[in-house]
């Protein structure tokens, strides 16, 4: 997996490993940064204006609607990385995750985190070590682009 930084790099990276590794099974996984009503690929057509024509659909993955839903779809892995202070009633209890709207997510989480000995959720420092800490079965029952991300590469393997 190569982090690529913003939305933009990470699609023009995608398409470089397209090119340059196509034996490989490259994934251009990025956040759908809005409600996701239609395919993958159609989204970030419609959205980023992305022209993915020749694109298999499973090669386009979609953390909906951004990454932290993924992070509070396991509380218990957010309650231990945090420790004392983490304040869960802060983070929205729809168990859909993917369907809480954007502009909530990042929000609920710092506030949740503001009295904890790591302080507020930063996404730079804290958001790949979440990743790395999450129940991937909970995640993937909250979140079915989690679930299809997996089954994806569990496929490919």
């Amino acid at each position: 997996m190569t982090v690529c930084g913003s939305r933009n790099n990470t699609f023009r990276d995608f398409k470089t490993a397209l090119k340059s590794n196509p034996n490989v099974f490259n994934v251009l996984l990025v956040d759908a940064e809005a409600p996701v009503n239609t395919t993958p690929c159609q989204h970030l057509k419609h959205r980023d204006n992305w022209d993915l024509p020749t694109i298999d659909e499973e090669h386009c993955q979609l953390m909906v609607q951004t990454m932290e839903a993924w992070l509070i779809a396991d509380i218990e892995t957010l309650k231990q990385f945090y420790g004392q202070g983490f304040q869960e009633n802060a983070i929205p209890k729809n168990q859909e995750v993917e369907k809480i709207d954007k502009k909530r997510l990042e929000p609920s989480l710092k506030a949740a985190t503001r009295h904890t000995k790591k302080g507020y959720y930063h996404k730079i420092q804290h958001a790949s070590k979440l990743l790395a800490l999450l129940e991937v079965d909970k995640v993937r029952q909250a979140a079915p682009h989690c679930d299809r991300l997996f089954t994806t590469l569990i496929q490919k393997m």
